[in-house]
């Protein structure tokens, strides 16, 4: 272990070491003689400018239109000098973006006294570029020169060289060409409060913030040069919080930069700030500390001053002029530029959220939370609870005063639209971000006018689910005229008078839906006060809330909105058992085992047409009744058989007796089998199993551990107890928890993984989501639960970690630790046969510490891996289509259709023979290989009961309902059965009509007729499988056939 690393653990020092070694560059002489080449050459170049060489605002009109300078005319001179500046002189860069900053510094002779004025400056800087641009392009080293914008501001580009040379370890860099003008103006002339923009009638701080940057910049940097200078620690630090602020996002215009961040670094290592940072400290001291000031220091409050060197300090009227003119500030000397003049209250509000998020991770996982800070991916559509793009291409209003004033039209807009959604969802969020990166690449020698073609980006984090699903914005009395006022001027027709039964008469704006549509609320909002206050027409506001609930409706209703209907029925059912006085033992719990109960059923049954009173409007019912699995114990009794199968019979009886007493009490309907008794209440199926009290007597007093010892009946029921409980517990915690899970459920399904992955390991995978969101808050909407589903399953090592999910908290370290180590002894079981894995997915509870519940034998470790390449695909195109202006409703849909293609045969079904059928999201078609059977629609299962048929008597009209029937998981049962060993079966159990087979690779050596006799048996194979399922099976196809002999 490096001794600076001495209070660090091994394989968080191990970690640190590879990251750095990653993300740091080589500061070899061969690099460094490299860099000094390409300057040279840039040198060269410009030196071949003329002096007095005339510059007229003809080279550029458009900039100098739109940037709105009266006067841009002057005679060039050679630059002052130029010199490395920035992170590489102290070497700090990080990768990927390994830029080298060159200041170029501007000589005085080029600009009047009055240049300071009405963008004067702005313009001759960019022509002096262009200038130099020109001229760059007859370098022999350089390769290309293009425009970027400084930090995101138009008015102020730079170029950016990308040489001919790379490092030596072959990396690609680029050199940034960065204008200062030191001592070009007087200070005096840029005083926060005066005015330079003559088109206006305020102060222009920000524009004369924009000026003195230019200034002052090349002292800033050395400021930092000399902290960073000689301290690797310090240096490390530095690199990993780049690092920490690129993978969070933080990288804004009005948030974070290098320079901003090495600032912070520096003060805190300096007098000015206590010398928080000393010399003693490793590298992930300093990382942590920095990290705290940020969070936690009230000195932003007051503003982070650099005290001179026996110089004068800062007076209070001057820090309260900058804290009067910006959020955040950061002076040195002078005290008239504040370093962090762009940085607005919002991108620190996030800064700070970001570093909270980051100290939790250190405290709360780990390895001090590493891989969490800085392996975990992060964008915006999993970073945000709701992301809305609005497309302003050819809208112009928002510059119709121009494009550059105090601040850029465009930072002015991002206000605007900040201070909208600020007042419409007040108290509903914890953060509004509202970015338009539109200058970071761009030709600016053609003016503004192009700088609306990139989309502005809104991403909302709320702040509480109960807040964000009020259906009502009360507003101010009637009587307070001037707020009622403001309050209809704001909502505009949303805004009304309500009279509320407490006896108070208020402004209010509602906005009313049901309990499953609440989710829409936030949305409705945003797009009426945008198309409200910005004019904006509905299709250019794009957010992403809903665009994926189609796959969880039936119809245009999702059935999840009759879930109060299916727990009254079941509080009902709870209440009779518990009434049920003509059996030996009396009941002593009933508790709901189905996923239904707990709002994480893909499709919950929805009561039964046919328990309706009225059937007049009713033209068909379904044949196929889902039952809902309810688990009940008994009192405790010593006269319970001792045998396994005598209990079983018991049990029968019992259910029978509890059966007959609910037709005898309440006239209710029940179907018997010798396995299960279905209740029929309020038009559901309640299916009752009874847990033997010997078997929970027995994991109360010896734990889990003695679950191999429950008779297997008693061990599922028991299992799906314990789960149904927690899961159930744990949704009333997170109410968003029940749409992720359910998307999660459709897609593993729609991807024919039903067979591999338990709707109970589903649930604990999402559940993982919420109560270890790190370095995310739980997430408070849909899809971006559902994006983090996606990467779990995609970037999750399985091979190396067990996933512990402790739902209510109950694991001491002690458990963790043993856990860990039940893990640690599976995986050296298996040695380096990893594709042997059991449990390949090894999920631990409270319940089930090793695993055994639902992943002990599925999925295997090729299972594993191919759920990964799915969800890696999946995520990926769902990021993209969030992030770019995508708009074509089937976009969405690819995300749940499956590739046929990668199954070496494929089975399609009748559509009208599923057991759902309205399920059905798309019709599958095979299109490739060889069809080797076609078949008939067989006439014995229907899956409606139509009108005709409603009239007949109840009896004969019951005998037609199928409990639990579903053709296609009982055919799926019967390949296994009869083929297991020559087919794995892939299928989607909530509503598909096709279904995969995979083979065993041929043997690569067989040739000839080997491997004609393997063809012509998987054809037969595959007739006979056809036959398994005669009447169901549509077609059967063959679609990668045993490579032949040529």
């Amino acid at each position: 272990m490096a001794s600076s690393e001495g209070a660090l653990p091994d394989s968080e020092n191990l970690k640190l070491r590879e990251l750095l070694k990653e993300v740091q560059i080589d500061y070899t002489p061969q690099d460094a003689s490299t860099i000094e080449d390409v300057l040279s050459s840039i040198r060269e170049a410009i030196n071949k400018i003329p002096d007095d060489l005339h510059v007229t605002e003809d080279v550029a009109p458009g900039f100098v239109r739109d940037v709105g300078a009266d006067k841009a005319e002057f005679k060039f001179r050679k630059p002052v000098y130029m010199v490395i500046g920035g992170s590489y002189s102290f070497q700090c860069v990080a990768r990927p973006d390994v830029n080298v900053d060159v200041f170029l510094r501007l000589p005085k002779d080029c600009f009047h006294e009055k240049d300071y004025l009405n963008h004067r400056y702005h313009a001759k800087r960019f022509l002096y570029l262009w200038i130099i641009k020109k001229y760059l392009k007859f370098s022999s080293l350089v390769k290309h020169v293009r425009w970027s914008a400084f930090h995101n501001e138009a008015r102020k580009p730079i170029l950016v060289v990308y040489p001919g040379k790379k490092l030596s370890d072959g990396t690609e860099f680029c050199m940034k060409i960065i204008p200062t003008a030191s001592s070009v103006f007087p200070i005096s002339k840029l005083n926060l409060a005066r005015n330079n923009v003559r088109t206006i009638s305020e102060a222009t701080p920000k524009y004369n913030s924009s000026i003195l940057e230019d200034m002052f910049i090349e002292d800033a940097a050395a400021i930092v040069r000399r902290t960073f200078s000689g301290s690797r620690e310090l240096a490390e630090a530095l690199v990993l919080l780049k690092v920490w602020c690129r993978k969070n996002l933080l990288y804004v215009h009005d948030c974070l930069d290098g320079f901003l961040i090495t600032l912070i670094m520096a003060y805190l290592a300096s007098k000015s700030g206590k010398n928080r940072i000393s010399a003693s400290m490793n590298t992930m001291q300093i990382f942590r500390i920095t990290l705290d000031f940020i969070v936690n220091s009230k000195a932003w409050e007051t503003g982070i001053i650099f005290q001179p060197e026996g110089g004068k300090s800062i007076s209070n009227a001057d820090r309260k002029a900058q804290l009067k003119s910006f959020p955040i500030v950061i002076c040195g000397s002078p005290p008239d530029y504040n370093m962090a003049f762009r940085m607005s209250a919002n991108g620190f509000h996030e800064l700070r959220d970001a570093a909270m998020l980051a100290l939790n991770c250190m405290v709360k996982c780990k390895d001090l939370g590493f891989d969490e800070i800085f392996m975990t991916k992060i964008d915006f559509p999993a970073k945000y609870d709701y992301c809305i793009r609005l497309n302003l291409k050819g809208k112009h209003d928002f510059c119709a005063s121009g494009f550059c004033n105090d601040d850029e039209s465009w930072r002015s807009y991002e206000q605007k639209i900040q201070c909208i959604l600020d007042q419409a969802l007040s108290g509903r969020t914890k953060i509004i971000r509202v970015i338009w990166k539109n200058t970071l690449c761009c030709n600016f020698e053609n003016g503004f006018m192009m700088l609306d073609e990139e989309p502005l980006f809104i991403g909302i984090t709320i702040g509480s689910l109960e807040e964000a699903y009020k259906q009502a914005v009360m507003g101010p009395s009637p009587e307070d005229k001037d707020k009622a006022l403001d309050f209809r001027r704001f909502w505009g027709d949303k805004a009304s008078l309500r009279w509320f039964r407490d006896g108070r008469i208020a402004e209010v704006a509602v906005w009313e839906h049901e309990e499953w549509e609440k989710h829409l609320i936030v949305k409705e909002i945003i797009e009426h006060v945008l198309i409200r206050h910005l004019s904006l027409p509905r299709q250019n506001i794009l957010p992403v809330v809903d665009q994926l609930d189609f796959v969880l409706n039936n119809g245009r209703r999702d059935p999840i909105s009759n879930a109060s209907t299916l727990l009254k029925a079941y509080d009902e059912l709870s209440k009779r058992l518990r009434l049920i006085d003509d059996i030996p033992l009396k009941i002593s719990s009933v508790q709901p085992l189905d996923s239904a109960f707990r709002l994480t059923s893909a499709f919950p049954p929805v009561p039964y047409p046919l328990a309706q009173s009225n059937l007049k409007n009713l033209k068909k019912a379904p044949s196929c009744i889902q039952p809902l699995e309810v688990m009940i114990q008994l009192e405790g009794s010593g006269l319970w058989p001792g045998d396994e199968l005598a209990i079983e019979k018991t049990k029968s009886a019992f259910l029978l007796k509890i059966a007959e007493s609910f037709h005898n009490k309440w006239g209710v309907s029940y179907a018997a089998s010798e396995e299960e008794i279905d209740i029929f209440m309020s038009g559901y199926a309640f299916r009752l199993k009874i847990l033997h009290a010997r078997s929970l007597n027995l994991v109360k007093s010896q734990g889990t551990t003695q679950m191999k010892h429950i008779p297997p009946s008693d061990r599922k029921v028991f299992l799906c107890g314990q789960h149904s409980s927690m899961l159930n517990g744990l949704r009333g915690r997170y109410p968003v928890l029940g749409p992720v899970v359910r998307l999660a459920k459709r897609w593993i399904a729609a991807h024919l993984f039903s067979t591999i992955l338990a709707e109970e390991a589903i649930e604990l995978l999402v559940a993982h989501l919420f109560l270890k969101p790190l370095p995310f808050h739980s997430p408070c909407s849909r899809i971006t639960g559902f994006i983090r589903f996606l990467r779990l399953l995609s970037d999750y090592d399985w091979s190396f970690s067990p996933l512990i999910v402790d739902i209510n908290g109950d694991f001491t370290p002690a458990d963790i630790t043993d856990i860990n180590e039940r893990f640690m002894l599976n995986r050296k079981e298996f040695g380096d046969n990893v594709m042997n894995l059991k449990p390949a997915m090894y999920l631990a509870t409270t319940y089930d510490k090793e695993s055994e519940a639902w992943t002990r034998d599925s999925p295997t470790a090729s299972d594993v891996k191919r759920l990964a390449t799915y969800a890696s695909c999946s995520v990926n195109f769902l990021t993209d289509i969030i992030m770019k202006n995508q708009t074509d409703p089937y976009t969405w849909e690819r995300l749940f259709r499956t590739p046929l293609n990668n199954y070496d045969a494929v089975i399609l079904l009748h559509r009208d023979k599923l057991a759902y059928p309205e399920r059905l999201l798309f019709p599958s078609d095979v299109k490739q290989g060889k069809r080797i059977i076609r078949g008939k629609p067989g006439k014995t299962f229907q899956p409606f009961i139509l009108q005709g048929d409603m009239i007949e008597n109840s009896e004969k009209l019951k005998s037609k309902l199928m409990v639990g029937f579903d053709p296609q998981r009982c055919y799926v049962r019967d390949i296994e059965r009869e083929f297991g060993g020559t087919f794995k079966v892939w299928y989607d159990s909530v509503g598909g009509d096709a279904i995969g087979l995979t083979t065993a690779t041929p043997n690569s050596k067989k040739r000839g007729r080997d491997c004609d006799g393997n063809l012509v048996h998987l054809h037969d194979t595959l007739k006979m499988v056809a036959e398994l399922g005669k009447g169901l099976v549509a077609s059967v196809h063959l679609l990668k056939v045993p490579k032949l002999n040529s």
